[in-house]
């Protein structure tokens, strides 16, 4: 009898959707595979009450999971890879990359507001993101931004109980929540460039369990992978920590990637931006290229610093 594939996710309605839809794949490319949800709590799943930057960053996400593959009671776990620092444990792999959904954030408001440029003078915006918040402050210094942690659905009744003008949110979850009518605006990546693989998931496995590795390979979107490839090369030479707004995007055309990155001042009064291009086949040397480009224009001091902040 074939053994049981177990994936270990996150509880939350979005994680469990991610995680169903990758069980879905795997049983359609491998008839008669069974596959069983691992559903656990993270540590950024208990602490609702500060801000990512304050407990740790969004590794904490992930640890859980990651530790539930090392100690053989999980095979897989699924993520959205905006979650997955850019230095992975090293027994562990990204074993398949899904095709990428939306990257772009999307506001949601109130009610009246079309665009982000309607918001009203001194609109109050809600965001638990760095890098968002840098980025709209940068376009609007009298944004007032309101911490706003927890679940898809917990965020959007926030806004409904008054007390904020609009909230931004990633476009994929929206969409896969089935919530897309919720979008006001999709922000061009002018106006808000994304964060570092947002709108992939990634799944994870041990780098010995080649039968997992085999079963993987049918899912993974090579177009993605490098995509990715581009943007975490780009985030981890930088070496960011969870107090720097860092965002990039990357996008193929033809044979070759361009990679749009971007680090800031959390207030948003700077930011640097640049771009790379290349062929595909140099994607992570592209990320990495464009990374220390920033660095020697002066984004190392600013990152050094919220490093130590």
């Amino acid at each position: 009898m074939t053994p049981t594939l177990r994936i270990a996710t996150r509880k939350s309605q979005l994680a469990l959707w991610q995680a169903e839809h990758v069980s879905s794949l795997l049983r359609a490319a491998h008839p008669g595979l069974a596959v069983e949800l691992v559903p656990l709590v993270t540590q950024g799943d208990r602490i609702q009450d500060r801000t990512l930057a304050a407990i740790g960053g969004k590794g904490l996400f992930i640890k859980e999971l990651e530790v539930a593959i090392e100690e053989l009671r999980a095979d897989v776990a699924v993520h959205s890879m905006k979650d997955v620092p850019a230095d992975l444990p090293e027994r562990l792999v990204i074993g398949a990359v899904l095709p990428r959904a939306d990257p772009r954030d999307a506001l949601v408001t109130a009610s009246g507001i079309a665009r982000f440029e309607d918001l009203p003078q001194n609109a109050v915006v809600g965001t638990s993101s760095l890098r968002r918040q840098a980025q709209l402050r940068a376009l609007r210094p009298d944004l007032r931004i309101e911490s706003l942690r927890g679940n898809v659905d917990t965020r959007l009744r926030k806004l409904e109980a008054g007390g904020m003008d609009a909230i931004v949110l990633a476009c994929a979850g929206l969409v896969r929540l089935g919530l897309e009518s919720r979008i006001t605006a999709r922000l061009d990546t002018k106006i808000c460039l994304p964060a570092v693989t947002q709108g992939v998931i990634g799944i994870e496995c041990r780098r010995s369990d080649t039968r997992t590795m085999e079963l993987l390979h049918s899912l993974d979107h090579e177009p993605t992978r490098k995509i990715m490839e581009a943007e975490r090369a780009f985030a981890g030479r930088l070496g960011g920590s969870c107090q720097s707004p860092i965002a990039a995007y990357a996008e193929l055309h033809a044979d070759r990637i361009m990679l749009e990155g971007l680090v800031a001042e959390p207030d948003g009064s700077y930011l640097w931006r640049d771009a790379a291009t290349g062929a595909i086949c140099n994607a992570a040397a592209i990320g990495r290229e464009l990374a220390d480009r920033m660095l020697a224009a002066g984004a190392g001091p600013l990152l050094e610093r919220l490093r130590a902040s």
